[in-house]
């Protein structure tokens, strides 16, 4: 089985700007903004602005990631009979371990969280994958491993994150890593959850997974060492390389950039060692913009947008570049191909 044939089924998606991926998707096709005035002040005593998700009641915390990511997995699984859940393995991507402020328990009581949720077991398969943005590529390349040894019929790769918490954004303040009045050079904090069905079915009408790369930075965000996009460099290569195939082949991006300054000149960095042939436009989209810096959701945010602008026929072509990285340094990328294009 080739990994041509891991295929997008179906996708769900929770934001600031809409509860499910058609009204998230068609929120930031319109480039809508939903951000609201927090709780918490900034070193300025103004309030922090961030892109919050309005649930019917005011959980906070894990819980509300189970209730936003049971909210997505509901979105995505709405076609699949309840009864066949518990076949279908779920990896879960969550913050890394390392981040600031991250929700205590997560590896040990999120699954079991959203399983009460959702009000069903999830297939014994299933995981947590706590390495933040570039959980996504993780999340994929044992799902292919899964599919590819026809072990199970389908897998969920899902995303639950929330940055609007005290400790996290009092972590950040100080590193002028949040934007603000103050501060330009910052992102604003978002929420949010998602989910993305995979099968081992080549169908035309499919978006689908044909490579997946990784590297590491060792100029990583806050050291002094120069940036030189090793580590995106070597993900995007590896990623094309498992695509068989060139980057002036695909047609535009989606990335988890954010805002800040260091990770645009990342991506342009890498971008500038990798293209061996001119190209008139090579678009990049940022869904940030519209929803916030969202953590681990926003990988698989990005083969949710991309899917549905294949499927809707609103994206600029039918080659797709997916990256991501997280401030330790980790990066991961990935190629998708909609049908046979």
């Amino acid at each position: 089985m080739s990994v041509a044939n891991l295929s997008i089924v179906s996708t769900g998606l929770v934001t600031s700007v809409g509860f499910t991926a058609a009204a998230s998707c068609a929120a930031i096709r319109a480039k809508v903004s939903n951000p609201t005035q927090t709780h918490f002040k900034s070193n300025g005593s103004e309030p922090i602005m961030g892109h919050q998700v309005f649930l019917d009641r005011a959980w906070t915390g894990r819980l509300k990631l189970a209730k936003m990511a049971a909210l997505a997995i509901e979105d995505c699984l709405v076609n699949i009979p309840r009864g066949k859940w518990p076949q279908i393995p779920a990896f879960i991507c969550v913050a890394e371990r390392d981040r600031p402020g991250r929700f205590v328990g997560l590896d040990d009581h999120l699954l079991h969280e959203i399983e009460a949720a959702l009000d069903i077991n999830l297939s014994e398969q299933s995981i947590v994958i706590p390495h933040g943005r570039t959980s996504f590529g993780i999340a994929l390349a044992w799902a292919r491993t899964l599919l590819e040894e026809e072990t199970v019929p389908a897998v969920l790769v899902a995303a639950a994150d929330s940055l609007l918490a005290w400790p996290t954004l009092k972590a950040y303040l100080p590193m002028d890593r949040l934007l603000t009045k103050e501060n330009s050079n910052g992102f604003m904090p978002g929420e949010g959850a998602t989910a993305v069905l995979l099968d081992a079915n080549a169908d035309d009408e499919r978006l689908r997974v044909i490579g997946l790369g990784y590297g590491m930075e060792p100029a990583a965000i806050g050291t002094e060492l120069p940036l030189r996009a090793d580590g995106l460099t070597t993900a995007i290569k590896n990623a094309l390389t498992d695509a068989e195939c060139e980057l002036h082949e695909l047609d535009f991006r989606i990335t988890d950039l954010s805002g800040e300054q260091y990770y645009f000149k990342e991506a342009a960095l890498a971008l500038g060692r990798i293209v061996r042939v001119h190209k008139e436009e090579f678009d990049v989209w940022h869904p940030a913009e519209c929803i916030g810096e969202v953590g681990a959701v926003a990988g698989l945010a990005a083969l949710v947008l991309a899917d549905s602008a294949c499927r809707k026929g609103y994206a600029p072509g039918l080659g797709i570049l997916c990256h991501a990285a997280i401030d330790s340094g980790e990066r991961a990328a990935a190629v998708l191909r909609y049908g046979s294009g």
